[in-house]
């Protein structure tokens, strides 16, 4: 017998069917019709570190050698973390997009400018200037959500409500995805608002201090979002620790198993989800990301050499090992 219920939902009526047996899948309606979809895009966040050489990529890169491209050998997707610092020249995001070319699966996420979510005095031209940027990648049907990351010190009050809601009207063209950090947001208020406003929220692991937000399973858009940051409890919140040290942790099997069983709840409530890996430092977020890739498909994926070399526990997880290749 086939039951029906409904999910939160933020504009399209959505729905999530199970047969008799068990199995799921989610039907959307939107212009008119139902369609079926659910995709799951893995990868790390930011492709650009100097500490990935001869770990991530060869430690001698061949002639013409591009990161982006390689690593989008490997994923689905990359969340653009350097638009946090500064929006890239659209000439950069136009080239951004030819470098994936070659993977007709692959979008990119990207971060907003933290003159919007950490300063919070934006400059009139940050807006012009960020979109003018996305605008390549939203031309070649190559972006997938922008992600606007606010920090621990941001919490729900009604000065924060009213500042959040005018930068989702000042962005509202772009899927947006919103990340807080504070518990005081995760309440139905705040989770109704974003559905309202068709804002998907993004469900993060992070070390657990007080009030900091728990992992969870939201679905407040088309949308569903995680993005797994580490659990280095020692330099979290460190006044003297440096990004690479705040980052560093590798998450072992048994820690990534209840996100993976998240990942799938979220996927069977949302068109697109992404899941990305923060934990950078030393090439930690593309071990993890291809161990969830692995996982969530229930096959061997591509591991590239060098990076098994210095993981050897990716052994089980490289494709060769059914048949595939573990080079791009």
């Amino acid at each position: 017998m086939t039951s029906i219920f409904a999910v939160r939902n933020s504009g399209s009526l959505r729905h999530k069917w199970r047969d008799q047996k068990g199995a799921s899948q989610c039907r959307y309606w939107a212009e008119g019709s139902w369609y079926e979809s659910k995709v799951i895009r893995v990868g790390p966040a930011g492709w650009a570190y100097k500490d990935w050489r001869g770990i991530v990529y060869p430690h001698e890169k061949p002639r013409g050698f591009d990161e982006l491209s390689y690593i989008a050998s490997y994923f689905d997707t990359v969340e653009i973390n350097s638009s946090f610092y500064g929006p890239p020249r659209p000439s950069t995001s136009k080239k951004w997009a030819e470098s994936v070319a070659q993977n007709d699966r692959f979008r990119f996420t990207a971060k907003l400018f933290q003159s919007f979510t950490h300063q919070r005095t934006p400059t009139p031209n940050d807006e012009k200037d960020f979109k003018g940027a996305m605008a390549p990648l939203v031309d070649a049907r190559r972006l997938g959500a922008i992600l606007i990351q606010f920090p621990w010190s941001f919490k729900n009050d009604a000065e924060t409500r009213r500042y959040l809601t005018g930068i989702l009207r000042r962005f509202q063209e772009f899927s947006l995805v919103v990340e807080v950090r504070h518990a005081s947001w995760m309440d139905e208020s705040c989770l109704d608002l974003l559905a309202e406003l068709g804002v998907g929220i993004c469900n993060i692991d992070q070390p657990l201090f007080h009030r900091s937000v728990k992992p969870a399973t939201h679905v407040t858009s088309t949308i569903g979002y995680v993005r797994l940051h580490g659990r280095n409890y020692r330099n979290w919140f460190s006044a003297t620790a440096d990004v690479r040290e705040r980052y560093d942790h590798l998450y072992s099997l048994d820690e990534l198993e209840p996100w993976v069983a998240r990942t799938k709840e979220i996927a069977a409530n949302a068109k697109d989800t992404y899941v990305v890996t923060n934990n950078h430092y030393l090439g930690q977020a593309v071990v993890n990301a291809i161990e969830i890739s692995s996982i969530l498909q229930g096959k061997p994926v591509g591991v590239p050499l060098q990076l098994m070399a210095r993981y050897p526990e990716l052994q089980e997880f490289r494709a060769d090992r059914a048949g595939g290749e573990s080079e791009a």
